[in-house]
């Protein structure tokens, strides 16, 4: 599951430094982390150690610096790559755009509003982007963490399968050679009865 996410990655990643984009990454969870270290990607900030519960508290820290770096110009656009959740048995790797956001997640507006806003518009809506962009994240991170538990489950349900069929076999393996032995037996008692 996280290899095919982390492949998803790789191949952007390319991609972007072939344009001569360059990137930076903040990694969320060991898996994520480690490989990006090991890639010699630019990690700029991470966590780990999120346990089973993922709580938004964790999260903020590593991805205001994301967020941050976004607001000052420093960065162009901030893409999330997670593994949705889609059933117990089907989870893909994704890769969306948070930021800048795209016409598509805005949605088209048909009537003209006139809303007051206090304070002004502008602090408004960028605090409300900031908390939109951090509730993403936490879907994503929920998926994620969905579809690991999902393919753990999966994972234990074939090993018992295939311990329940290993048992079989060797139990058969066993009575076939327990059998032999009584064979081999029987017949050292009637060879043994016939010499007498």
């Amino acid at each position: 599951m996280n290899s095919n996410a982390l492949r998803l990655v790789v191949g952007k990643m390319k991609e972007w430094d072939a344009a001569g984009i360059k990137t930076s990454a903040t990694c969320i969870g060991n898996k994520g982390f480690g490989f990006m270290q090991r890639a010699g990607v630019n990690v700029v900030s991470h966590v780990v150690g999120m346990g089973d519960t993922p709580h938004l508290e964790k999260l903020i820290g590593p991805v205001k610096v994301q967020l941050d770096a976004y607001m000052r110009g420093e960065i162009d656009a901030l893409y999330i790559v997670y593994t949705r959740f889609i059933n117990t048995m089907k989870q893909e790797p994704v890769i969306e755009q948070l930021l800048p956001l795209s016409g598509e997640e805005v949605g088209s507006a048909r009537t003209k509003w006139d809303y007051v806003y206090e304070p002004e518009a502008k602090s408004v809506i960028d605090d409300l982007l900031i908390r939109y962009v951090e509730a993403l994240i936490y879907q994503a991170v929920a998926e994620n963490m969905a579809s690991e538990q999902s393919a753990r489950m999966v994972a234990m349900k074939s090993a018992s399968d295939n311990a329940k069929n290993v048992i079989g076999e060797l139990k058969l393996v066993y009575n076939k050679a327990r059998q032999a032995a009584i064979t081999k037996e029987l017949s050292e008692i009637v060879s043994g009865a016939a010499a007498v």
